[in-house]
């Protein structure tokens, strides 16, 4: 069993940066492919970035060059941080366990509850 808990949204201009942390329970942590996703309104939720236990990652095309994930095991954290952020970028943003990489096609088994980020034109 693993719980998440993501910080680290909020207001931000165009252009500008944020990074959200997602820790996590459990002495297991260093096991799972540790993922994030995000759902603006009116929208399906959208896989963004994914990171293995060795840190193979992957990305959504839209976020390629301008976010990284990256994990520190010893801290049962993953880190999503977000450059040159766009208006489009606006979501809640979730922090997701799994055992795949590929998150964008295998869901995820652990979700946290999200955080906003909102990127003003």
């Amino acid at each position: 069993q693993v719980q998440l808990g993501e910080s680290g949204g909020g207001l931000v201009q165009a252009g500008g940066s944020l990074r959200l942390s997602c820790a996590a329970s459990g002495r297991t942590f260093s096991s799972y492919t540790m993922g994030w996703f995000r759902q603006a309104p009116g929208k399906e939720r959208e896989f963004v970035a994914a990171i293995s236990w060795s840190g193979d990652s992957t990305y959504v095309d839209s976020v390629k060059g301008r976010f990284t994930i990256s994990r520190d095991n010893a801290k049962n954290t993953v880190y999503l941080q977000m450059n040159s952020l766009k208006p489009e970028d606006t979501a809640v943003y979730f922090c997701a366990a799994g055992r795949y990489l590929r998150m964008d096609v295998i869901t995820p088994g652990y979700w946290g509850q999200g955080t906003q980020v909102t990127v003003s034109s």
